[in-house]
């Protein structure tokens, strides 16, 4: 019995049921009318235990003998990180072929066909294409906003060898509600392809998450009536969230930190000049942005200039994103940072978490702001395939000398992988297997395995030949550019970084004025300063918004704290307000704020006096040459010097350019003859630190006789002319 145990241990038992005795093949049959039937014959099984006699085994795995050689060759390679790129490259077009169109409900394939000319901008090259396209559009808005209505609409590919509208893609169509004018459409494209570029340079940083912006280009409905235009951009479906805008706002919905560190990303990296704002779209896909600049005069009616950028440095609180890229926090005041922002808010929220491999933000020299196109973005081709992500320096080379341009110029200019084109992802679908995902990747790791060089051999022949022939130059409006390329151009410029604090700001002008040896630099107009003093003038008008306050109250002391903070950066405006304020004097900024008099104020209204008239203000000057001439006003730092004075009444005089505010002010309360005629007195007297010295005090008479004669004065020119001889008898 124990050997017959050990005999029947692999067998599965289960218990015998009346369903296993009806469905025994070797139980007797009915008989038919004829009385013939089958009975089991004396070798057949019994019709009991033939069901438990053909038991199933269990299953035994064994390893078979196998030769170390076929075990080897059997153990498919790892794939290398490109070649994952391909896989998911290929699964995303895939699941993109097997989508259903989510406007299949509306039958716009019934519409009338309509033939378009399509403009296309290229922001590198800043040069407009044109082709035609062939569309259908649906003839009712299905959204409108305060400005423009949308229209859904699908675009036949150039590409496709016939009509089928079917499988074309989906666009929408926007329009201004009100007529305007034509060259506010293209204004739009512009502005929405160059903020695409600082898109693509903000993810050559490596943030956490990669943004882009929707590729957007007009269309001219020519066999309408009047030819009117339109917006054109893919649709993107999805959840569409705003996440600021041109005025400041933040969401409080979305709990994201990209968005916003790409804005403040954007102001860094480009020196101040220019700051990309009301972010909104799907997820990581941007659309209609709005671009900030420090000079205010492009971009359109949104573009507010620095007070746009003080709107969003007021809601901003830096985030693990910014801190990741080395962004500077924006100097706040103690008040405005206890009561918090709305984006404090949403960091707490957030999911966004930094791997570490992020490049910090370095701004651009003052050759890079002269040309963006060649920092952003260099115009030359660089070759890639659409299922590999970028090879380094050394595997550019084979690839560049393998690969086959497929399109022209002008068309490969608007080709980008981030964009989505439907042309890109209908013309390579043919090469694309709809197996599933199994298979597909045990199919592309056999391909790699048994057909193609070793993975230390040359990187494009390790790609499948039926993946690698659609190559084609990367897109010039969407171009990453070389990386080993870009590291060398870096290194050529020399770079000036631009932070957000004012501490930074205040060590870069230093440094220049230092580089320069000049008091002053009259090319540096600080927009930081600019932006804070917007920010003081912000509050005093109720901007913000101060719900702390009173009604018809505002945060004071976050207005000074601002307005201190643009002297600092060399602001003139800040500077006359802060001497004002000390000195005593009448001001129309904050007009409600007064300082009570005493020396130590007085000082401090002097030595912002002196630093307004080292910033080249005239009026300045003339106020601090006659502090010093006089001695009065000069609180406790300073004493009667008429050697200073003298050197800020010449200054005053020669003083033909503009000031770092961009003005220049005549000063026709204190025309060049009265200075150079009391230069002359106190070069005739003498003292205070002044050497006497008659010599030069004929000359100066003479200049300011002269310049009485210009000036129409005929009978104080004589005057002068007289004082002039005096002099000169006196030194000889």
């Amino acid at each position: 019995m124990m050997a017959m145990a050990e005999e029947h241990a692999d067998l599965e038992l289960h218990p015998l049921s009346i369903d296993d005795i009806r469905s025994n093949p070797n139980a007797p049959r009915d008989c038919d009318d004829n009385g013939h039937g089958e009975a089991n014959g004396p070798g057949a099984p019994s019709a009991i235990f033939s069901v438990a006699m053909g038991l199933k085994r269990k299953k035994v795995v064994s390893d078979p003998v196998r030769s170390p050689r076929k075990k080897l060759e059997e153990v498919p390679r790892p794939l290398s990180p490109s070649q994952l790129a391909v896989l998911k490259w290929k699964r995303a077009a895939r699941q993109a072929l097997h989508m259903e169109d989510p406007w299949a409900m509306f039958h716009l394939e019934r519409f009338k066909a309509e033939r378009v000319r399509r403009y296309r901008y290229n922001a590198l090259n800043k040069a407009w294409l044109e082709d035609e396209a062939l569309v259908k559009m649906a003839p009712d808005p299905f959204g409108r906003g305060a400005m423009r209505e949308c229209f859904r609409m699908k675009k036949l590919s150039s590409f496709a060898p016939a009509q089928n509208w079917a499988h074309a893609s989906n666009y929408v169509a926007k329009r201004y509600l009100e007529p305007v004018d034509r060259s506010t459409y293209f204004d739009d494209v512009r502005l929405q392809m160059d903020a695409k570029l600082w898109a693509e340079e903000f993810n050559r940083h490596n943030p956490p998450k990669k943004v882009d912006i929707f590729q957007v280009s007009i269309i001219e409905f020519v066999e309408r009536p009047g030819s009117p235009l339109y917006h054109m951009e893919h649709f993107i479906e999805g959840s569409y969230i705003k996440y600021n805008s041109n005025s400041g706002f933040i969401s409080s919905q979305a709990t994201r930190l990209t968005p916003h560190a790409f804005s403040h990303f954007t102001f860094e990296r480009s020196g101040h000049e220019l700051l990309v704002v009301d972010i909104q779209g799907v997820g990581d896909l941007y659309t209609d942005p709005q671009i900030h600049t420090a000079h205010g005069s492009e971009y359109g009616d949104g573009n507010l200039g620095v007070r746009g950028m003080a709107l969003f440095f007021r809601s901003h609180t830096c985030n693990c994103v910014c801190t990741g890229l080395g962004l500077t926090p924006f100097d706040l005041a103690p008040s405005e940072m206890l009561v918090g922002t709305p984006a404090s808010a949403i960091a707490q929220g957030a999911k966004t978490r930094l791997r570490g491999h992020e490049e910090l933000c370095v701004g651009m020299s003052e050759y890079e702001r002269q040309h963006l196109a060649e920092a952003l973005g260099p115009p030359r081709q660089r070759i890639r395939t659409y299922s590999s992500p970028c090879y380094s320096s050394h595997e550019a080379g084979h690839q560049e000398n393998d690969a086959i341009p497929m399109l022209q110029q002008q068309d490969s200019g608007f080709r980008s992988l981030s964009s989505g084109s439907e042309d890109t992802l209908e013309d390579y679908s043919h090469d694309l297997e709809l197996g599933s995902d199994s298979e597909d990747t045990e199919t592309l790791q056999h391909q790699i395995t048994n057909g193609h060089q070793h993975l230390n051999g040359d990187r494009a022949s390790a790609v499948p030949a039926r993946l690698r022939r659609r190559q084609r130059y990367d897109s010039e409006s969407s171009t990453i550019g070389d990386e080993h390329e870009r590291a060398e151009f870096q290194r050529l410029v020399a770079q000036r970084a631009r932070p957000s604090s004012v501490l930074d700001e205040v060590k870069l002008r230093q440094l220049v004025r230092q580089q320069q040896g000049r008091p002053r630099d009259e090319s540096q107009r600080s927009v930081l300063g600019q932006i804070h003093l917007e920010m003081a003038k912000c509050h005093e008008n109720g901007r913000f918004g101060d719900t702390t306050h009173p009604e018809g109250k505002y945060d004071q002391a976050a207005a000074v704290f601002h307005l201190e903070q643009a002297a600092r950066c060399g602001v003139l405006e800040a500077l006359l307000v802060l001497a004002k304020v000390h000195l005593g004097l009448p001001h129309d900024l904050l007009e409600d704020w007064t300082l009570p008099e005493s020396d130590e104020n007085t000082s401090k209204g002097v030595e912002y006096l002196e630093q307004a008239a080292r910033a080249g203000d005239r009026g300045s000057m003339i106020a601090l040459a006659k502090a010093l001439d006089t001695g009065e006003g000069l609180g406790t730092q300073k004493q009667r010097n008429w050697q200073d004075a003298v050197l800020w009444y010449n200054m005053a005089v020669t003083t033909t350019d503009n000031d770092e505010g961009g003005e220049y002010d005549g000063c026709m309360d204190d025309p060049p003859y009265l200075l150079l005629a009391r230069q002359a007195e106190l070069y005739l007297q003498g003292g205070y630190s002044l050497e006497r010295d008659p010599a030069t005090a004929g000359e100066l008479y003479q200049e300011a006789a002269a310049a009485a004669t210009a000036a129409m004065k005929g009978r104080l020119a004589n005057k002068y002319f007289q004082l002039a001889e005096d002099a000169q008898q006196e030194a000889c």
